[in-house]
């Protein structure tokens, strides 16, 4: 029995210390690859375009798009949005259509070291992760992270593959105008295609560039 229980120690001091090494690390070195690339092209062949680029060469337009589109409070809240979470909890009960209220830190986290899908494991494992980002990294790092790794395309993850593949530029280069129809892709970036975008996509451009206008520039520290 105490050995059993030896294991077990060990197994749990491993779940709760492997996460604190990851984010200890990925705070200082760019990530390799994620567990969503290595997915898409092992189950389905789809090509790996990547290429980790520093937030400083990346154009403040996509930034600020991604945060309108995506997670307005990014700069003021702990890494939850519990506002929006509570929101989407009573839609669901009302039986309106499921939408999401992840901050980008825990899309970040779910894109970096999880699985997709949905169970409670995964999702507190995110909500762990997203704790450790928080206190690990500075809100400028968890942007780069998410510019970076965030799938933008069918097979097209980050800042300077969309630019390319998508705009033939380089990511310091993105206008207001890109960056607004690459933020309006991120829902479902497998449907939408921020090169070639529908009615709707344009809708929601306008939409995002109007909140651009409101939240103004993101400054780091």
């Amino acid at each position: 029995m105490k050995k059993i229980l030896r294991i077990i120690a060990c197994l749990l001091l491993t779940a709760i210390l492997l996460p604190v090494c990851l984010v200890a690390l990925y705070r200082y070195i760019p990530v390799p690859v994620t567990p969503l690339m290595l997915t898409r092209n092992i189950d389905e062949g789809t090509p790996i375009n990547y290429t980790w680029t520093p937030i400083e060469k990346i154009s403040p337009n996509l930034v600020q798009a991604v945060v309108a589109s995506e997670d307005n409070l990014f700069m003021e809240h702990d890494g939850f949005d519990f506002k929006q979470i509570e929101i989407a909890r009573r839609e669901a009960e009302a039986g309106k259509r499921l939408r999401g209220a992840s901050t980008i830190t825990q899309q970040t986290a779910k894109n970096l070291f999880l699985w997709q899908g949905r169970s409670w494991l995964r999702k507190g494992l995110e909500a762990y992760f997203t704790v450790l980002m928080e206190q690990l990294w500075s809100k400028k790092r968890i942007m780069e992270a998410y510019l970076n790794c965030i799938e933008m395309g069918n097979g097209i993850y980050g800042a300077a593959a969309v630019a390319k593949i998508n705009f033939n530029t380089t990511p310091d280069k993105l206008t207001k105008e890109q960056c607004a129809l690459i933020a309006a892709t991120l829902p479902n970036p497998r449907k939408f295609n921020s090169a070639k975008p529908s009615k709707y996509m344009k809708q929601r451009q306008n939409a995002i560039l109007k909140n651009m206008k409101n939240i103004g520039p993101i400054k780091f520290e």
